[in-house]
């Protein structure tokens, strides 16, 4: 019986320190953490987290065009409003600025090493956000095209869809 107890309490230990959050280092970097994890990656990780769980809560057209997609993202709830519009902004600065984010995930490194490739426009509507996405680049634009199907997994199936990794399309 002390037995059995103690391995609870040893695995309970081993999970609060594996979860415990460490405080980031003068340069954003904590202990544990790597690539893709910098200052802003706690706040983006939440918004993602609040869409998600709000989820059902969210509207979605996708339109693929020739050289990138069309997106309409909104909600009639003013605080997802908000967040689908501040998540779209922050996403847009990490394309620019090439930070990876979900960098395990083969698609979203790929999307990442290609993020020179990509223009983007967004603009705000009362209700979310359009975007659209565009590359000269025809392998840039199949990555756009994959990333935009695999936001609508995100919004179709949740927080389960998060672990999986997805495809980087074939370049020819």
């Amino acid at each position: 019986m002390y037995r059995g107890l103690a391995f609870t309490l040893a695995a309970i230990a081993a999970l609060c320190v594996l979860v415990t959050p460490t405080p980031a280092s003068p340069q954003g970097k904590g202990p544990g953490q790597g690539k893709g994890k910098d200052a802003g990656h706690q706040a983006d990780m939440e918004l993602f987290h609040f869409l998600l769980d709000h989820r059902k809560d969210i509207t979605r057209t996708v339109k693929n065009l020739p050289d990138g997609i069309e997106t309409v993202t909104e909600s009639t709830d003013p605080k997802v409003v908000e967040k689908l519009q501040a998540h779209v902004a922050s996403m847009y600065k990490r394309i620019e600025e090439k930070r990876p984010i979900h960098a395990r995930d083969p698609l979203f490194a790929e999307v990442f090493r290609n993020a020179g490739k990509l223009k983007m426009k967004v603009e705000n509507t009362k209700a979310g956000v359009k975007v659209v996405e565009t590359s000269e680049d025809a392998y840039a634009v199949k990555l756009i095209q994959a990333h935009a199907e695999v936001v609508n997994l995100f919004i179709k199936n949740g927080r389960e869809e998060m672990p999986k990794n997805h495809p980087v399309p074939p370049k020819k």
